[in-house]
C-alpha cells in the first residue's frame, strides 16, 4: 500500500483505496501460504472491513494519505496477531427464537432394515448389538424392504392362505405363539415391473416375459368393490419404454381376466423421460387409440394411419370386465382389475403384417415396461431367500427386533406393507404386537410409493382402506406417510385434469377430499441427497439447506403445520463418502439441520453393520453403516459415522429423555464461492450448559473463531466463562483407505478432547475437516 502511495497513486476516494485493498498480498497474516486476491477472499474480507473501518474513522480527522499510512503501520503492528484473522460464530439465544425443542432418545433416532439371512443371528449376537447401542441413538425405525423388491412380506411365518389350497392372499397369525425370530419376502407372480425405484436389478416383468400362461395383474384393493369410488377414479395402467425413440403405428394386446373393457393407447409427448421426468411433457392418445367396448382376447390395432416417433407407449384402462382370473371365482379379488397375458408394441405394413420392436425375456434384459400396482396373490413356492443378499434377505422378526436389545426399550417406528399386502394381513400385524405389548409410536404406511410409480391417489385410496382396518385394532395408532424415496425437490407426476402435478399436493388433496386428513398423523420421508457414485468433497456444502428446503416444500404443498414430519431414513449417498471422514461432517449438518427446520425425528440408516456394495458403484464397499465386518459379519472396526454419531448423541446432547432447546447461529466463514465452511447448532441443555456442534468444512485449513451469545429480547451479549470443554473428530483422527471390501480407516478414532478459558476474547481453533463440540457455561454480565 504504501509502494502505491509513494509511486504517485493518491487513492482520490476512499472507495478506491478500499478496492485497491481487496487486491494487494497479505502474506504476513497467513502461515501456511500466500493468498491474493479473490483466491484470499476467506481469510482476507474480516481484514478488509477492519481497515476500512480505521482508514474511515482517520480520515474523518486527517487526509487520505495519512489514513494510508496509519493504516499500513496498523498492518505491520497487526503482524501475527489472531485478532486480524479470527471469525465470529453467533448465537442467537432470545428466548422467544428457539427454533425446536426435543428429547434426544426420540429425536436422534436410527433404523433397522432387511439384511442377508444369513447374517441375523450374527448381528443380533449380544456382544454385537452392544457395540451398535454404544453410539447412542435413540428411537429405532423398523424399514420394511420387501416392497421395494415388489415381494409380499410374511412379518409372520404362520398364518393362513385365502385359498383352502394353500396359496393366494396370505394373512399372519395375530395370535403370539413362538418367537418370530425371521421373516421373508414372496416374489409376487403377477409383477409388471422390469425394475423400478427399488428392484433395479433384480425379476422381471410378465407383460413381454415370452410367456402366454404368465400375466400382469393389477391390485384389486384399488377397484370398485374396495375403494367405493368408479374404476374410472382409478384408472391403471402399463407403460412400455422402446429404449429410444421409434415409429410406432400399432399395439398388440394379449389380454387375461380380467380385461379393460375401456381403455387408451396414448404416446409420450414430452422433453424429458415420461417415468422419471413427468412434468416434461404429456400423454397424448392416438387418433384410432381409444377403446370403450373391449372384449379381451388378443387385439392387433392400429393406432394411427402415420407413423408417430416416440420413446413411450401407455395403456390406460379405466373399466374392467371383473371376470375372473386363472385362480378362480372363490374370491373376488381374483375378479378384480385389470390383467395382460403380453403385449407388443411396432407397426404395421401395407400387407398388414406386424413388426414387433420389444424384446421377450424373463429376465432384466427384455424391453422395460412399468405399472400402476401389482395383484399382491402369491403362494410359497414363491418364498424369496438366498444368503447375501438384501433383496432375497430377511426382515428381522418382531420379537427379536423388540427383545434382542437393539430398541434399548424404547417405542419403535414400525411399518406395515400396503402396496403389496392386504388391510387384513396389517391388521393382524398390529394386534400381533398389541398383545406382545411391544411399545410403538408410529406406524409408517408402506414404503416409497414414488419408487414404485405409484400414482398419489392410488396410495390414498390404499392408506385409507389400511388406517379403516387399522383403526379397528386400536383407534389410537398414529398413522402416516408417505415414506417418500430420498429427493431434494418436489416429487411430480403425470397431470391430472386440474393440471396438478405435485404427488404430495395431490395426496393431501385425496385425504382433504374424502374428509380423512385427520389419519394423517405425520408426514414421513428419506433423506439421501446425493446421487452418482462419486460424491465430491463439495456436496458438503450443500447442507444443511438440502435438508431444509426439502421440508420446505413439503409445508408448500400443503402439509398443515399441526402435522410433523420425520425423516425415518437418512444417509449420505454414493462410492465410498459416508465411511471417510465426509460421511462424519455431513451427519453433523444434517442431523442438525433437519432438527433446526423443525423436524419431529430423524433416524440414521443403517444401525445393523451391512451394507452391500452398490452394484452400479466400482469404487464402493458399501455405505450406510458405523461399522465393517468380516467374511462371518462380525464387526471389525468402527468407521467414521459410528465417532460422529457418538459425538451427536452422548455429548453435543445429553443422553437422556429430556428438553433441550435448539436456538441457530451464524458464521462468517466463507470461502471465495461464498460457501458457508463453518456452520454451528447450539443447544441449551437441560444441565444449564450451552453445547455448540460446529462443523469446518474446509477441507485443507483449521480456522480460529469467536463465540459471541446475543439475546435481541435483553439487547446483551456474553461469551462462554470457566473451563469450555471442546471434543474434536476430524481428518487429522480418521482416515480411510479404500479397498473394496477390505477397506479400512487408520488412523481410526477417537476424538481428542481438552478444555480452554472461555471469555470474550477467547478464540477457538476448529481443526480442518472436524467436528467439534463446544460446551459450557456462559457468563451473565452484560457485553
Amino acid at each position: 500500500m504504501l509502494r502505491e502511495l509513494l509511486s504517485g497513486n493518491t487513492f482520490s476516494t476512499i472507495s478506491d483505496l478500499y478496492e485497491f485493498a481487496a487486491l494487494i498480498e497479505v502474506p504476513v497474516l497467513y502461515k501456511t501460504a500466500k493468498y491474493v486476491g479473490t483466491i484470499g477472499e476467506r481469510y482476507f474480507h474480516p481484514v478488509k472491513r477492519k481497515i476500512a473501518e480505521r482508514i474511515r474513522q482517520i480520515t474523518s480527522r486527517c487526509s487520505t494519505t495519512m489514513a494510508v499510512i496509519t493504516c499500513c503501520l496498523m498492518i505491520m503492528a497487526g503482524t501475527g496477531r489472531n485478532e486480524l484473522i479470527a471469525q465470529t460464530i453467533q448465537v442467537d439465544t432470545t428466548p422467544s427464537h428457539v427454533v425446536n425443542t426435543f428429547s434426544p432418545l426420540y429425536a436422534l433416532g436410527t433404523t433397522v432394515d432387511r439384511v442377508p439371512s444369513n447374517a441375523t443371528d450374527v448381528f443380533f449376537a449380544p456382544d454385537q448389538i452392544k457395540q451398535v447401542v454404544s453410539a447412542g441413538w435413540g428411537v429405532v425405525s423398523y424399514r420394511q424392504n420387501t416392497e421395494l423388491f415388489v415381494q409380499a412380506w410374511h412379518w409372520n411365518p404362520k398364518g393362513t392362505w385365502s385359498d383352502a389350497s394353500g396359496k393366494g392372499y396370505f394373512t399372519g397369525d395375530s395370535n403370539p405363539t413362538e418367537m418370530i425370530r425371521h421373516s421373508y419376502g414372496y416374489s409376487l407372480q403377477h409383477r409388471g415391473f422390469t425394475r423400478n425405484g427399488g428392484t433395479e436389478f433384480d425379476g422381471f416383468s410378465r407383460l413381454d416375459d415370452g410367456d402366454l400362461n404368465t400375466y400382469w395383474k393389477s391390485n384389486p384393493y384399488l377397484t370398485q368393490f374396495f375403494t367405493g369410488e368408479d374404476d374410472s377414479a382409478h384408472p391403471q395402467w402399463v407403460v412400455i419404454d422402446l429404449g429410444k425413440k421409434q415409429d410406432v403405428n400399432a399395439i398388440r394386446i394379449a389380454w387375461a381376466e380380467p380385461y379393460a373393457k375401456a381403455y387408451t393407447v396414448e404416446y409420450w409427448n414430452g422433453t424429458g423421460d415420461a417415468m422419471d421426468d413427468p412434468a416434461s411433457g404429456d400423454w397424448k392418445a392416438f387418433s384410432s387409440g381409444v377403446v370403450t367396448n373391449g372384449s379381451g382376447g388378443t387385439v392387433t390395432l392400429r393406432l394411427d394411419s402415420s407413423q408417430v416417433n416416440t420413446k413411450f407407449i401407455r395403456i390406460l384402462m379405466t373399466k374392467s370386465s371383473n371376470t375372473c382370473d386363472t385362480h378362480g371365482p372363490g374370491d373376488r379379488r381374483n375378479c378384480a382389475g385389470f390383467a395382460i397375458k403380453e403385449v407388443y408394441v411396432g407397426n404395421t405394413d401395407a400387407s398388414g403384417g406386424f413388426h414387433d420392436l420389444l424384446h421377450h425375456s424373463p429376465d432384466q434384459q427384455q424391453s422395460l415396461t412399468y405399472c400402476s400396482s401389482v395383484d399382491p396373490w402369491h403362494q410359497p413356492t414363491d418364498l424369496y431367500v438366498a444368503p447375501d443378499r438384501m433383496e432375497s434377505g430377511d426382515q428381522p422378526g418382531f420379537d427379536l427386533f423388540f427383545t434382542g436389545g437393539i430398541t434399548r426399550g424404547l417405542p419403535a417406528i414400525v411399518p406395515v406393507a400396503m402396496l403389496y399386502g392386504t388391510p387384513e394381513d396389517s391388521a393382524a400385524q398390529m394386534a400381533y404386537l398389541k398383545k406382545r405389548g411391544y411399545p410403538i409410536s408410529y406406524v409408517e404406511m408402506g414404503e416409497e410409493p414414488d419408487g414404485q410409480y405409484m400414482l398419489p391417489e392410488d396410495y390414498g385410496a390404499l392408506y385409507l382402506q389400511w388406517a379403516t382396518a387399522l383403526h379397528r385394532v386400536d383407534p389410537t395408532f398414529k398413522l402416516g406417510g408417505p415414506v417418500f424415496e430420498g429427493v431434494t425437490e418436489d416429487i411430480k407426476v403425470w397431470r391430472n385434469a386440474q393440471g396438478k402435478n405435485s404427488w404430495f399436493g395431490r395426496f393431501l388433496d385425496y385425504l382433504k377430499a374424502h374428509g380423512r386428513l385427520a389419519d394423517l398423523a405425520f408426514m414421513s420421508f428419506e433423506h439421501y441427497p446425493y446421487d452418482g457414485c462419486d460424491t465430491p468433497w463439495e456436496n458438503l456444502y450443500q447442507e444443511p439447506q438440502l435438508i431444509e428446503h426439502i421440508m420446505q416444500v413439503w409445508r408448500d404443498d400443503g402439509l398443515p403445520p399441526n402435522i410433523p414430519m420425520l425423516d425415518t431414513e437418512t444417509n449420505a449417498h454414493g462410492g465410498e463418502a459416508s465411511v471417510d471422514i465426509f460421511g462424519a461432517l455431513w451427519l453433523a449438518d444434517s442431523f442438525a439441520g433437519f432438527l433446526t427446520a423443525g423436524g419431529k425425528s430423524t433416524h440414521y440408516y443403517h444401525a445393523l453393520p451391512y451394507s452391500p456394495a452398490h452394484p452400479a458403484c466400482p469404487n464402493s464397499w458399501g455405505t450406510y453403516h458405523m461399522f465393517m465386518v468380516d467374511k462371518d459379519y462380525k464387526i471389525r472396526q468402527r468407521i467414521s459415522q459410528f465417532f460422529a454419531a457418538k459425538l451427536i448423541t452422548q455429548e453435543w446432547v445429553q443422553p437422556k429423555d429430556a428438553d433441550h432447546k435448539l436456538f441457530t447461529a451464524v458464521s462468517d466463514v466463507k470461502d471465495a464461492q461464498g460457501h458457508v465452511l463453518v456452520t454451528a447448532y447450539p443447544v441449551l441443555r437441560p444441565d444449564g450448559q450451552w453445547s455448540l456442534m460446529v462443523v469446518n468444512k474446509d477441507h485443507d485449513n483449521a480456522h480460529q473463531v469467536r463465540i459471541v451469545f446475543h439475546d435481541d429480547s435483553s439487547n446483551t451479549g456474553h461469551s462462554f466463562r470457566g473451563p469450555v470443554t471442546i471434543i474434536s473428530f476430524g481428518k487429522a483422527q480418521y482416515q480411510w483407505h479404500p479397498a473394496r471390501k477390505n477397506g479400512y480407516a487408520d488412523p481410526d478414532g477417537p476424538p481428542v478432547t481438552s478444555t480452554q478459558t472461555g471469555g470474550p476474547d477467547a478464540l477457538y481453533t476448529l481443526p480442518a475437516a472436524s467436528v467439534n463440540i463446544l460446551r459450557g457455561n456462559i457468563d451473565t454480565a452484560r457485553q
